[in-house]
């Protein structure tokens, strides 16, 4: 067991939830990047995703688009994101998880790629375009040397397949709360409780849901039935907001803590 499932299991001895934040790594650079991580953790996030900045970012919306685009322009590559990762780990154990697409891990090489991102403190890897049937090579490399590899559950997937990811998964499972890309939304669907609960009787993984969340009130309501709370396009779209400014990684804490409120409410 590695950081991330320590943290799940910290949590649950003591009734908590997780609130994992998504920030695009290198957006707007790679220093505000690092201030990011641990400013998020002193605000009390549980789990950070870095997103590798990638050019065809299929599952994600505008916002997380548009932040690749601006750390692409300053060159941020895969090689980046692990040095970055192994700099924080001078400073912090929070567990990091990396989201990055199936592109650059194949370039890097499978084996190559889950080494250095284990030397370099990575806890996990989330690879939206690479399904399960097609993520064994990978799953295998990373259970030798003490990956997770977090799967997703859609609305629309059927039990079975649901029973496969669970299988797959390690860490938690990352169940996408709607059908669509990523990207603020003003509701929740009212699906996403009973298929929780679904996913439930094929797994005892914790089971974390994103996309589309944004208000501490919609961090409550996830909270009070799942694992983990992911929120990303909100967090990125305030950095967005703050581009330039020098409060900006106070400016993002701030919003990150008030979403906090919902979840520590909810315990």
């Amino acid at each position: 067991m590695n950081r991330i499932g320590e943290r799940f299991e910290e949590l649950g001895k003591k009734g908590e939830k997780a609130f994992i934040a998504f920030i695009t790594a290198g957006d707007p650079d790679l220093a505000t990047t690092r201030s990011l991580v641990l400013e998020l953790e002193r605000r009390g996030v549980d789990i950070i995703e870095l997103g590798v900045p990638f050019s065809d970012s299929l599952a994600d919306g505008p916002t997380i688009q548009a932040a690749s685009e601006r750390a692409l322009k300053n060159k941020v590559s895969l090689k980046d994101v692990l040095a970055l990762v192994k700099d924080l780990r001078r400073e912090t154990e929070i567990p990091l998880a990396l989201l990055t697409y199936y592109n650059p891990v194949y370039k890097c090489g499978l084996e190559r790629f889950v080494k250095e991102a284990v030397e370099g403190g990575v806890d996990g890897v989330i690879v939206p375009d690479l399904p399960p049937e097609e993520g064994k090579e990978l799953k295998d490399f990373a259970q030798k040397m003490g990956l997770d590899t977090i799967f997703l559950v859609a609305p629309t997937s059927t039990p079975e397949r649901i029973k496969l990811v669970a299988r797959y998964s390690s860490g938690f499972i990352y169940y996408v709360s709607l059908t669509g890309v990523t990207g603020v939304r003003e509701e929740l669907a009212e699906t996403i409780k009973p298929t929780i609960n679904r996913i439930r009787r094929s797994t005892g993984k914790p089971i974390a849901v994103g996309f589309g969340i944004s208000k501490p009130a919609q961090v409550r309501e996830i909270a009070s039935f799942a694992d983990g709370v992911i929120v990303g396009s909100a967090i990125v779209r305030k950095v967005e907001e703050n581009l330039g400014r020098k409060g900006l990684v106070r400016e993002v804490g701030k919003f990150v803590e008030d979403l906090l409120s919902g979840i520590r409410d909810s315990e």
